[in-house]
């Protein structure tokens, strides 16, 4: 079964259209799933729209996130009530593409352990990018390329799949807030866990505010970048999967992001 864990505040004008679009998208292919959402302090009428979509849709599952508030705190709870083999982080506007969903699923039963999807290679499609965040956005993930050496270029991208194992194996995850969107993939990448990458759509909000405060967040996503090249660097593989695919199964990284 597929998790899809969605984070939401303050989106009752977009869940609707989110929700109702990934249900049928994932019913259309077959796709046993359970759609988590957590609602992270919503002052409007998120949670209410939720609910009353759970009573037609069962698949959804509405949570609170009724400890500290953060997109990252959000992720990690709904991440503690999956129930499936397979998590996918999906965002509450409607920005990622429920045809991109299905084609991440598609790629983790030819056997990788995580998909990660790119709006920066040949066949990906982006629709009203506000131009100072695309500014930000490629030289954050030109950053992560350089320390870390691989030819991933979407790292920042919040929206990815990965086995449970995999999710299991990052604990303790530690970001609170957006910085998780960078925790998750650099873990699964430096332990040696598989990985296909895949170009995506992203879309621009049609309502509400975006939740991402440039400002608030470089020196979190600083941070954690750091901490994880530090354990790539010093932890002499302490913190690598024990038990690794045979060698013809295993994607490099260099392959993993092939055409990146």
């Amino acid at each position: 079964m597929l998790s899809v864990v969605i984070p939401a505040r303050d989106e009752e004008g977009c869940i609707t259209e989110t929700l109702v679009a990934l249900s049928k998208a994932l019913t259309i292919e077959g796709i046993e799933h359970e759609m988590i959402v957590v609602d992270d302090g919503s002052t409007d009428r998120t949670f209410d729209i939720v609910t009353r979509l759970a009573g037609t849709l069962p698949a959804i599952r509405a949570v609170r996130n009724t400890g500290r508030h953060g997109f990252g705190m959000a992720t990690r709870h709904g991440i503690d009530q999956v129930r499936g083999d397979s998590i996918v982080i999906v965002m509450a506007d409607g920005s990622d593409s429920p045809e991109d969903v299905v084609a991440y699923f598609g790629k983790l039963q030819e056997g990788y352990e995580c998909v990660f999807g790119s709006r920066f290679m040949t066949g990906s499609r982006i629709v009203d990018y506000p131009k100072y965040k695309l500014l930000l956005n490629r030289l954050a993930n030109l950053f992560v390329k350089t320390i870390f050496r691989y030819r991933y270029n979407d790292t920042t991208n919040a929206f990815k799949m990965y086995r449970s194992y995999v999710v299991d194996a990052m604990q303790p995850l530690i970001s609170p807030h957006f910085n998780l969107t960078v925790e998750m993939p650099l873990k699964a990448i430096i332990r040696g866990y598989t990985y296909a990458v895949i170009p995506i759509s992203w879309t621009n909000r049609k309502a509400g505010e975006s939740k991402l405060k440039i400002k608030e967040m470089g020196s979190r996503y600083l941070f954690i970048v750091l901490y994880l090249w530090l354990e790539r660097t010093l932890s002499r593989g302490d913190y690598h999967r024990r038990a690794v695919a045979p060698v013809e199964d295993r994607i490099p990284e260099d392959r993993g992001a092939a055409n990146v």
